[in-house]
């Protein structure tokens, strides 16, 4: 029984294309996973505090806030994108959007920090990758804020997508995704290929 060949993953996200000839399959990283979680459930935490604290006194809408025509352009080229991105034989997957939150991801990130005193370039790919990395931490926080702090009719009066709740939620998570794809390609960029290595058959 030989070995299936070593294979490095070229991507943030899947990186080992699902085959079934090596048995590559996306998997998730449970730590990245929790970190995910415990940023979402700050977020819903830090609204809830904001809501509690609510003032009674209402703030008057200013014309303009809601930003309403640049997000409907935002919305039509994200989705233009993203039917362009889907449409590619090699990222069909619908699961190529929970590619910051899989085991490719995280091997990427483990050996790039592994690798600071190997290679040169090593040190600098991983300083330049901490805005990014922490915009993919902040974007499940700023959601799960959105949820509760969104019910104070202050949070939302001059916010964009305001005033209305579901109008400042929907153009919120917009941006974070728009912000955590960014942030996702230039990880992708960043990060060393993981040293992955197919289970013997």
């Amino acid at each position: 029984m030989g070995s299936a060949p070593r294979c490095a993953a070229s991507g943030f996200g899947p990186g080992l294309r699902e085959s079934s000839a090596y048995g590559f399959r996306f998997r998730f990283s449970r730590p990245a996973v929790c970190v995910a979680g415990i940023s979402l459930v700050a977020g819903i935490v830090s609204g809830g505090a904001i809501y509690l604290s609510r003032s009674p006194q209402r703030e008057v809408q200013v014309a303009g806030t809601d930003a309403f025509w640049p997000h409907v352009v935002l919305y039509v080229l994200a989705a233009s994108v993203a039917v362009m991105v889907l449409r590619r034989s090699d990222t069909r997957s619908p699961r190529l959007l929970l590619a910051p939150l899989g085991s490719n991801a995280a091997h990427r990130l483990a050996w790039t920090v592994r690798s600071i005193f190997r290679r040169v370039s090593a040190l600098p790919r991983l300083l330049l990758s901490v805005i990014p990395l922490a915009m993919l931490v902040y974007f499940p926080y700023r959601c799960g804020m959105q949820v509760l702090g969104g019910l104070d009719p202050n949070f939302v009066v001059n916010a964009w997508g305001g005033p209305t709740y579901f109008g400042a939620m929907a153009f919120h998570y917009v941006d974070g995704a728009l912000l955590a794809a960014v942030s996702a390609g230039l990880l992708n960029l960043l990060l060393l290929p993981a040293r992955t290595e197919p289970a013997q058959r």
